[in-house]
């Protein structure tokens, strides 16, 4: 009996981080998986996750996720997790170094984009970023109000 490969699932998106990229030119992005305990893992998939104003950082070689909101799972006891707490990311040392070099450059940071479940296992997309300045934000508004015009106009003819 042959072994067919499963498809993931795209509807698990826990969490966006849309804010990102109204903030950020995303250059580059990595799927990488998180070290969760068992409280966390519950309260994401309940999607109590809030993504705003996390960020990357790299120590002693490892990749951390931080300042990533997961709220205290409701049914948990005196062992339940910190929200707040900094969550390791699980990365190919050639990922983290090169993350690492981009780092490196001045305006440059890694962002969390989206959590989702793939396969029951919480992964985090992050981006490289690269700060916009106010004019480059306007610039997107009115490139995204235009293209919501023409789609309007378009969807009566």
């Amino acid at each position: 009996m042959a072994h067919t490969k499963r498809k993931p699932q795209t509807d698990n998106v826990v969490a966006t981080n849309r804010k990102a990229r109204h903030d950020y030119f995303i250059e580059q992005t990595y799927e990488a998986g998180l070290v969760l305990t068992g409280t966390e893992i519950k309260s994401v998939r309940e999607r109590r996750v809030n993504l705003k104003d996390g960020f990357v950082s790299i120590r002693n070689g490892e990749a951390y996720l931080m300042n990533v909101h997961i709220n205290e799972y409701t049914e948990g006891n005196q062992f339940n997790h910190d929200p707040l707490r900094n969550r390791k990311l699980l990365l190919h040392k050639k990922e983290i170094k090169h993350l690492q070099e981009a780092m490196q450059t001045k305006g440059v940071t890694v962002v969390p984009l989206k959590m989702y479940l793939k396969y029951n296992f919480a992964k985090v997309l992050i981006g490289i970023a690269k700060g916009k300045h106010s004019y480059d934000k306007r610039e997107t508004i009115k490139r995204r109000d235009q293209q919501r015009q023409i789609d309007r106009v378009m969807k009566h003819y």
